[in-house]
């Protein structure tokens, strides 16, 4: 079998896992399938180590534009925390659109996935990133087709991955595409990770419930219902408590948080369910009750629908051992 050109296009700053994760992954493969099946480089913008988010250097084998071929079978850009702020040079980004037109399949780790949309790279695709900035991502690139739930997602010749540790299943997919999923499934063996992971990345998120906003009136009633998240919170009552008409209620909270009522009282919700799956053993009916769902089977529906996970598999691998 020919071997397969792999590279990673690592800028400084870049997460260190998002990185080795995917190239140890296809290193692993090689070994699996006994042969050198895959070609590894990592590739940086100027000579010299890449400084790492943790502070580590990594060694560098191509520089691009110059001395980086402009063909590669898989080319990934990693990811970096504020990537979406780094100022990277035009003649980069120039060499990162036309690569990856020539490659076989090209895509990114992480928040990687802002090198693409600065390269335009993006448009009309689906693609994921981290939960914690998939919104930035679809606001800068309104063209891109952002799913923030997905581990990994593949549009064409784009391959996309959601967070750090996501990397790994993405490189896990590539290899399961060329090898078959026999290989695919030692390589997940021999390094300890699921070879397909059970549900999205929502269920990961952390973000909670955002800090009331708006006018004051809309502010207080965001904290009451943060508070008291069993009690009714319908549009009628809510609207009451800020002084106005429900029908005036719903069209300011709208504009001015950018979430319906409803969905504001939901998110309150379902962040309350999860701190009770994560911390107590209390049957799913009482859970349910304490949160402001009507039954155990209301919450669910609601729980699978924002986490992408059902609250029994939550409450499994929250659970402390």
């Amino acid at each position: 079998m020919a071997s397969r050109s792999i590279a990673v296009l690592a800028l400084p700053g870049v997460q260190l896992l998002d990185v080795a994760g995917p190239l140890d992954v296809f290193a692993e493969a090689n070994a699996q399938s006994g042969q050198d099946v895959y070609d590894l480089a990592i590739v940086g913008m100027e000579p010299g180590p890449v400084i790492t988010s943790s502070g580590r250097g990594l060694v560098v084998d191509l520089v691009a534009p110059g001395a980086a071929p402009t063909c590669f079978d898989t080319l990934l850009v990693a990811g970096a925390p504020r990537i979406q702020d780094l100022e990277v040079r035009p003649d980069l980004l120039a060499w990162l659109g036309r690569t990856a037109l020539h490659c076989r399949r090209y895509g990114s780790v992480c928040s990687g996935a802002f090198l693409l949309g600065q390269a335009g790279l993006l448009n009309g695709r689906r693609v994921t990133t981290h939960w914690a900035v998939a919104e930035a991502l679809a606001e800068r690139y309104p063209e891109a087709i952002v799913q923030p739930d997905a581990i990994c997602l593949f549009d064409g010749a784009l391959r996309t991955a959601a967070g750090v540790t996501a990397g790994l299943d993405l490189a896990l997919a590539l290899v399961e595409e060329d090898l078959g999923a026999e290989i695919a499934r030692r390589v997940a063996a021999q390094l300890v990770m699921f070879f397909k992971r059970g549900g999205g990345q929502m269920q990961f998120s952390r973000r909670g419930v955002s800090a009331p906003v708006g006018r004051s009136a809309l502010q207080e009633v965001q904290r009451w219902v943060a508070a008291r998240p069993a009690e009714d919170h319908g549009v009628d009552r809510l609207a009451e408590r800020a002084g106005m008409s429900p029908r005036h209620f719903a069209r300011l909270f709208r504009a001015e948080t950018g979430l319906t009522p409803a969905a504001y009282v939901e998110n309150v919700r379902i962040e309350a369910v999860r701190r009770l799956l994560e911390a107590e053993g209390a049957a799913l009916k009482q859970v349910a009750g304490a949160c402001g769902f009507r039954d155990a089977d209301t919450l669910r529906r609601a729980f699978v629908r924002r986490v992408g996970t059902t609250p029994a598999e939550y409450r499994r691998r929250q659970a402390r051992t």
